[in-house]
């Protein structure tokens, strides 16, 4: 008997934005607004055409929204460069939209998570502009890291540190002083050791918790604190006895007195608010310093998003998570996409070990079908998933787009980052026809290639096997089964080789990622696949790159 997915109406989210354990179990939804839903017509997504969207977040069963930076900004880095953090960039929309889109959230069961960029502000902020135009001894300079230089004349930066970016992580001024920046020359870092900077986000934190946000995404959550003096990479000690694992402008023991200060903050609020870290760490081991109790609730799980599809590498970063988090009761996390990595569904079109930044469009129905198995093997597992915008479509990164479109400030640098982000933050389609395929009434910011609307929101749902309702079935059969999301471990069953198979209580998930088609027991009713399955005589036939779901109730 030929199994296949089905779709299952969505049932309603309130239950869990109910809960005050919410966050443990979340599939978290990240929408990147300038790509997302554009309500005017001018080809750049917003805050209202996000607004406009929620209906489409509640049916597809998510329980939050992250929204990437909204705030007023010069774009130098879409938006994570931040001139005010109490105001909204009007390509965006303004204060109200924020604020209407927040309250229309709550009433549909959804709860909002708004990024907070602390590491580095906008050379436009008014500090910055302060620091600037006072000169030398100026209090808005010690706010930042300004420095002489070294050399005869200072024409030397003051350290060798270089930006992600690339190229030197100090820029100089007219005045002869040098200013840090861990990213882009117009993304100078701030000094987390002055006061000054403290207030200032206890205050940004409480102005939108009492706009009613449910916690915030902390971009570069490892970066605040720079190790005492600035040390030069090859004279640091920390760096040489950790065998280079760890730099002196990341993953700093400071900055967990900052995140103990803001847990006090978020702890006097109503609802169970939380914060997840962006926290890139050496090891799934040190990002777990960053979720203790007093401190963070979730982290990103980098070494998961990294992995190759392949059964062995998977089951390791599996076990290494739960065996991390376990310890500080914290909620493991899952990811495959987000707006910085080349989407899943093209990452797995190509071979292994390329990493999450590629440039090859690969076999796409290899990618999809993969993508799809890697899909429902995240939502099984314990602990709380994130959806990038689009995924749920099955899309792809666009890899062919001509140079002179191309946005991503990395891209212009020729170093450091690959440049090449602008892929997969194309505008998503809503249907299958139109100038930007129902992303708004003009065309897009990004160009959509031909034949985008194929994939839309309008092509897929209701339709047998799509994508779209493969992610609404898996989302619905998550909430109605107890074992899948929550708890802390897994109880790995005996597989052939190249597949995962584990229970949860009465759930079973076997993964095939072995290439070939496989015969598995069955190990109950099925209740979800990536793809067809045979069944008979008490087994199971799982095809190359799927995924099975089995009930044994």
């Amino acid at each position: 008997m030929s199994q296949q997915h089905t779709a299952i109406a969505p049932a309603p989210n309130s239950a869990k934005a109910k809960r005050s354990d919410w966050w443990r179990d979340a599939v978290i939804y990240q929408v990147y607004p300038r790509s997302f839903a554009d309500s005017n017509g001018d080809g750049m997504g917003d805050l209202e055409g996000v607004r406009s969207r929620l209906p489409y977040l509640r049916d597809l069963g998510v329980d939050a929204v992250w929204l990437s930076p909204f705030y007023a900004s010069p774009q130098a880095d879409a938006g994570y460069d931040v001139a005010d953090y109490r105001a909204v960039d009007p390509m965006f929309g303004n204060l109200l939209d924020a604020d209407a889109l927040i309250r229309d959230a709550r009433e549909l069961g959804l709860r909002i998570i708004v990024d907070l960029v602390p590491n580095h502000s906008s050379d436009q902020h008014e500090w910055f502009k302060r620091a600037l135009r006072e000169g030398p001894g100026s209090p808005l300079r010690d706010r930042y890291h300004f420095r002489p230089g070294k050399g005869e004349n200072g024409e030397l930066p003051p350290n060798d540190w270089e930006s992600i970016f690339g190229g030197p992580a100090w820029t100089r001024v007219p005045d002869g002083e040098w200013y840090l920046h861990l990213f882009a020359p117009e993304q100078p870092d701030f000094n987390w050791e002055h006061p000054a900077v403290g207030d200032e986000f206890r205050s940004i934190l409480r102005f939108w918790l009492d706009m009613g946000v449910d916690g915030f995404r902390i971009d570069v959550a490892h970066g605040l604190v720079k190790a005492e003096g600035l040390p030069d990479l090859g004279s640091h000690e920390q760096l040489k006895l950790l065998g280079n694992d760890v730099m002196p402008f990341f993953d700093q023991d400071g900055v967990h007195e900052i995140y103990r200060q803001w847990r006090l903050i978020l702890n006097e609020y109503s609802g169970e608010r939380i914060f997840v870290a962006e926290a890139w760490t050496p090891t799934v081991e040190r990002t777990a310093n960053y979720v203790r109790p007093d401190e963070l609730h979730q982290a990103f799980n980098f070494q998961y998003l990294s992995t190759d599809w392949n059964a062995d590498e998977l089951r390791k970063v599996v076990d290494r998570t739960l065996d991390a988090m376990r310890p500080v009761g914290a909620p493991a996390t899952w990811v495959l996409s987000n707006h910085d990595v080349t989407r899943h569904a093209t990452r797995f079109a190509n071979e292994p070990g390329l990493g999450t930044q590629i440039r090859l469009a690969g076999d796409r129905e290899l990618g999809l079908r993969r993508a799809r198995a890697a899909t429902l093997l995240m939502l099984a597992l314990p602990g709380s998933a994130y959806v990038y915008q689009g995924e749920e479509l099955g899309l792809p990164d666009v890899v062919d787009l001509p140079d002179e479109v191309r946005q991503d400030p990395a891209y212009f640098r020729g170093a450091g980052q690959d440049g090449f982000r602008d892929g997969c933050r194309v505008p998503i389609p809503w249907t299958r026809e139109g100038s930007s395929y129902g992303f708004g009434g003009g065309g897009s910011w990004l160009p959509q290639p031909e034949g985008w609307g194929e994939l839309s929101v309008e092509a897929q749902t209701g339709v047998p096997g799509s994508t779209l309702e493969l992610y609404r079935s898996a989302l619905t059969v998550r909430r109605e089964q107890p074992d899948l999301g929550a708890g802390d471990s897994v109880e790995w069953l005996r597989a052939p080789e190249g597949v995962l198979a584990f229970r949860r209580g009465e759930f079973v998930c076997v993964a095939n990622t072995s290439g070939e088609s496989v015969t598995t027991p069955a190990y109950g009713r099925v209740l979800l696949t990536s793809g067809d399955v045979t069944e008979a005589d008490g087994e199971t036939k799982v095809p190359a790159d799927t995924t099975v779901w089995f009930t044994t109730a």
